[in-house]
């Protein structure tokens, strides 16, 4: 366990370099900020001086160097267009996003699940029916189309929910279901379908044929066995739903880390870009190391083999 653990940890820096290299190359190769953040009136003496002042008139390697160094020591340099700290930037927009994903997680888990054992247990019944329908629906549908659509019922005809910001409790309901439902599509018809493999096996036969309760054998013995696939595409899903907000985010104007990010691209701000790019990058890998242990607690055989 503590091998893998050490294994997966020292992956994180090593993942992270080739990341932002390749963030920092696509980025520097699609336009000069120099030129956005000057008036068009500004004349190519100004444009020289400030590219020498924020130090961009150094070849790229030698800027990536002194990224890499300073980044190392927590330094990601300074927002261009907030003229602060990037890292800061980055941390004041990460709990609007850690909150939008929490709650689209919670929401997409206790939805999904439950309706993956029930659409198993009672297959070609009303509840798997029903469950085929989510899911091929979560599936098709584009989250952007989604979160549109969801504005224009609920907020726009019905005026139930509001349509953007983040205000009191009901400003998350809609972004989270926008982000949730593609998850809870997927781990719905995941979880149908590693239930219907486990209740096939003869254990089950042998446990029904013994007089165990049915809530029993589906929740104990079926799903206990059917855990480790579940949790792999719950542990994906995390990890991506986390990172991949910036859809949701600008949709519905939720003022976390995907739209500053949007917002730092549209402004080619690198170090603000490359500083939320290196913090996704941590937190997805955690994720997945927190799925890798996961793996270790629900089945003894992983943990001896570890």
């Amino acid at each position: 366990m503590a091998r893998l653990i050490l294994i997966r940890l020292a992956q994180i820096p090593l993942v992270v370099i080739v990341m932002s290299f390749i963030v920092f190359l696509f980025i520097n190769a699609s336009g000069d900020p120099v030129r956005m953040m000057l008036p068009i009136e500004a004349s190519e003496a100004d444009v020289v001086a400030m590219r020498e002042a924020l130090g961009l008139d150094r070849p790229m390697l030698v800027r990536y160097g002194d990224f890499l160094v300073n980044a190392v020591q927590g330094d990601f340099g300074t927002s261009l267009r907030a003229r602060r700290p990037a890292m800061d930037v980055v941390l004041e927009a990460l709990p609007a996003t850690l909150e939008l994903a929490g709650v689209a997680l919670v929401f997409a888990t206790l939805i999904s699940i439950p309706l993956g054992i029930a659409a198993a247990a009672k297959r070609n019944g009303p509840v798997d029916t029903i469950a085929t329908i989510v899911s091929v629906l979560g599936q098709s549908m584009p989250v952007f189309w989604l979160g549109i659509l969801l504005i224009l019922v609920f907020s726009v005809k019905l005026r139930w929910l509001p349509a953007s910001g983040r205000g009191d409790w009901t400003a998350i309901i809609l972004p989270a279901v926008a982000l949730g439902w593609y998850m809870n599509a997927l781990m719905a018809r995941m979880t149908r379908t590693a239930m219907l493999e486990v209740l096939s096996q003869p254990f089950i036969r042998t446990a029904r044929a013994k007089g165990l309760p049915e809530h029993m054998v589906i929740l104990k013995h079926a799903f206990g066995n059917a855990r480790i696939p579940i949790v792999t595409v719950w542990g994906l899903q995390a990890g991506a739903m986390l990172t991949g907000t910036v859809i949701t985010e600008t949709v519905f104007s939720w003022p976390g880390l995907g739209r500053a990010s949007i917002y730092a691209l549209q402004s080619r701000d690198y170090p603000v870009v490359l500083a939320s790019i290196a913090l996704f990058t941590v937190i997805f890998l955690l994720i997945n190391l927190l799925v890798d242990l996961a793996y270790s607690l629900l089945d003894p055989r992983i943990r001896r083999a570890a």
